[in-house]
């Protein structure tokens, strides 16, 4: 059975399924999905939890093998399953269809994983999971749908805020919607009258020390290298997590390949952005293996490496930069 996002709590209240599959590429909600049926199990007496992580190498018989163990320490227990999306061959489908037909009494299979396309939403494991279980698809909150969903959200906070505060928040936090939940979290604990205007919330989420992943972006749009040092190193020293970071600028970037949307202000950068960038892929592979030097998979540095790949968009001779910075090494010492 499928079931929406906003849709889920109110299911789960009527009772757990076997199965649940959630999927998605919007990390936040995902995340906040699993959070709710794993809150759900717990409070139905599933005390006990193992993570089990699809990499390579993974034997899926270790899926039925776990299913079928007993524990010391808990009467029910789950499974959180995490496979990528490109994870469900053969063998993945004959083990999960096998574990669907005759799931254990005492255990919950959570698995969660990336966006699926036709042809897996198509496939024999599905429809199994779909038929028996719960599934989650979670699907990317847009520019047309981020204004009912950021309504939702400032709603169940019980924040009310005029058209023209709505208006800057949304275009504060647009493609970023762990921002937006911070932003909004930030908003509430300031117990602002009520409803909340433009002027409340920029004195609210503005903060002239600090610098998010919008402000780097829009510097490396507007070609500006000084301010794009300055705004990546406040990132780094206030412990930012670089992920956040790359996170907000695949998203933008391909935003921009696809012409999508964009707030007046970082439209008008795009266009002189694309003639010093060229194709946005190359762009877009550069910051996928920069995300392998973040999990360890390739050696170096991530935050040089971003700084490198961002001032050669901004048109700076790297070569001549890196000599500049070695020559002020060497003058300190």
């Amino acid at each position: 059975m499928q079931i929406k996002p906003e849709k889920l709590r109110e299911r789960l209240d009527r009772g757990l399924a076997s199965v649940h599959l959630v999927a998605g590429e919007e990390t936040l909600l995902v995340e906040e999905a699993c959070e709710a049926i794993l809150g759900a199990a717990r409070r139905q007496g599933y005390s006990e939890r193992r993570v089990m992580h699809v990499e390579a190498g993974f034997d899926w018989a270790e899926l039925a093998g776990e299913a079928a163990s007993l524990s010391l320490f808990a009467e029910r227990r789950i499974i959180d399953l995490r496979p990528a999306a490109n994870k469900f061959d053969r063998k993945a489908s004959d083990a999960l269809r096998a574990y669907v037909a005759a799931p254990p009494d005492d255990v919950l299979l959570l698995i969660r994983t990336g966006r699926l396309d036709g042809r897996q939403r198509s496939s024999a494991w599905f429809k199994a999971i779909d038929k028996a279980g719960l599934v989650v698809l979670v699907w990317p909150v847009g520019p047309r749908q981020l204004p009912q969903w950021l309504a939702g959200r400032l709603r169940d906070a019980g924040l009310k805020l005029n058209n023209e505060a709505f208006s800057y928040l949304s275009e504060r936090v647009e493609g970023n919607l762990l921002a937006a939940v911070q932003e909004i979290e930030k908003i509430k604990l300031l117990d602002l009258p009520q409803p909340i205007d433009a002027a409340a919330i920029a004195d609210a989420v503005e903060d002239v020390s600090h610098f998010d992943a919008f402000e780097l972006i829009d510097a490396a749009l507007a070609g500006d290298a000084k301010r794009l040092r300055h705004v990546q190193h406040c990132l780094r020293e206030e412990g930012v997590a670089i992920m956040a970071v790359l996170g907000a600028l695949n998203s933008q970037l391909r935003r921009i390949d696809a012409g999508a949307w964009m707030p007046p202000h970082r439209q008008r950068l795009v266009a002189p952005f694309k003639r010093r960038v060229g194709a946005i892929d190359g762009l877009l592979a550069e910051l996928a293996l920069i995300d392998q030097q973040v999990k360890g998979v390739i050696f170096g540095d991530p935050w040089l490496s971003l700084e490198r790949v961002l001032l050669r968009q901004c048109g700076l001779d790297i070569a001549r930069f890196e000599d500049e910075r070695r020559h002020l090494q060497r003058t300190d010492l």
